[in-house]
């Protein structure tokens, strides 16, 4: 199974200090080289710089070597990057936030999920406390729809009972 994600979601993993989810549910990671960049890039939370300075080895970095040029203007690089890669190793999944860039992502049939999709998997798999992690999360800059919270908390509390 191959994953590859973006920027966002590694950073706000690193942030609420949950990056462990990511190997313990998918095994290896890819990420582009502009994500790598990002990732590295100044104004970068010291952890975060930290963190990919020294990746672990469930993550593999890869360079696009085939961008897609028909991906809207309006996506950053890492996006293109990580939609073009996961395009190129056929991924079972693609970790995106961005709204534009999951919409393009499926425009090539790509399997998205986002930071809360793979919270809320970890969760169900008992790998987090999905409701504790979630109030982490609600204190960084990190956007989202309360409503969305809230529909996904309720529907937790039901898997869970």
């Amino acid at each position: 199974m191959t994953i590859v994600a973006d920027t966002s979601p590694i950073c706000y993993l690193l942030l609420v200090e949950q990056i462990q989810i990511l190997p313990a549910l998918f095994g290896q990671i890819t990420i582009p080289l502009a994500v790598r960049d990002e990732l590295l890039a100044e104004g970068a939370a010291d952890t975060i710089q930290s963190w990919i300075a020294q990746p672990p080895d469930w993550l593999a970095i890869q360079p696009v070597v085939e961008p897609l040029d028909d991906l809207p203007a309006t996506l950053g690089q890492g996006e293109r990057e990580a939609i073009g890669l996961a395009v190129r190793l056929h991924a079972s999944l693609i970790v995106l936030d961005d709204l534009d860039a999951r919409k393009a992502a499926q425009t090539y049939g790509l399997n998205v999920t986002g930071l809360l999709g793979v919270l809320y998997r970890a969760g169900l798999q008992g790998l987090l406390n999905f409701p504790e992690t979630i109030a982490c999360l609600q204190q960084t800059s990190f956007r989202f729809s309360p409503v969305l919270i809230e529909n996904l908390l309720k529907q937790y509390q039901n898997r869970q009972q």
